[in-house]
């Protein structure tokens, strides 16, 4: 029996994967949460075989649990379910250790398929993705990137500095360094631009 920890903060969407899942006799989704920071609290708890997860989600996102992971060298495989058709996605989600990469609109037997695979050990990567992933680098660091994501929320440097724990300047530093590497006028076009690519 795989199990499985099913990370989604969409309702319908969670319950609705979880019933999937269900039906396949040597599949058993032991929990199924809404937010990364309850995912990573299940995924110590309960060590499963597998984590399902989006990207997107409060708390820590799918990208960030999959390093948590690798960084405690937990032996669970991770498989990335997602409306993000960016290869900037996918090529993160591979240094961060990810086994399976599928699009939410793909058939519901592929998803059973590539739990299997990635337990086998193989990858399951949507393959129009993988040929686009090795195009264009990320030219952000992570602390770049988590700051540009808190400006493209709102917040302002000094907000940003406190949320991160550091000095007003060397969040300036961060946003002007990743204004720079993207090309363009002020922190709301880099983090729509880091967006539109999948850096974010």
């Amino acid at each position: 029996m795989i199990r499985i920890v099913l990370a989604e903060d969409q309702a319908m969407l969670r319950g609705a994967l979880t019933a999937l899942l269900g039906m396949e006799s040597d599949l058993e989704v032991v929990a199924h949460v809404g937010d990364g920071e309850a995912a990573w609290r299940e995924l110590q708890r309960l060590q499963p075989d597998v984590l399902l997860t989006d990207i997107e989600m409060p708390g820590l996102t799918g990208l960030e649990l999959a390093q948590r992971i690798a960084r405690h060298e937990l032996p669970i495989k991770v498989v990335i379910i997602t409306t993000f058709a960016r290869a900037g996605f996918l090529r993160r989600a591979l240094e961060a250790g990810v086994r399976g990469y599928l699009l939410k609109d793909a058939p519901a037997e592929q998803l059973a398929d590539a739990i299997r695979n990635v337990q086998r050990g193989g990858r399951s990567i949507d393959p129009q993705l993988a040929v686009e992933a090795w195009g264009e680098a990320d030219p952000l660091t992570d602390r770049e990137r988590q700051a540009l994501r808190l400006a493209g929320e709102g917040l302002s440097a000094g907000e940003i500095a406190e949320k991160l724990n550091l000095s007003h300047g060397t969040v300036r530093n961060y946003l002007s360094e990743a204004i720079g590497k993207l090309g363009v006028g002020n922190r709301i076009e880099a983090y729509r631009l880091a967006r539109q690519k999948g850096w974010l």
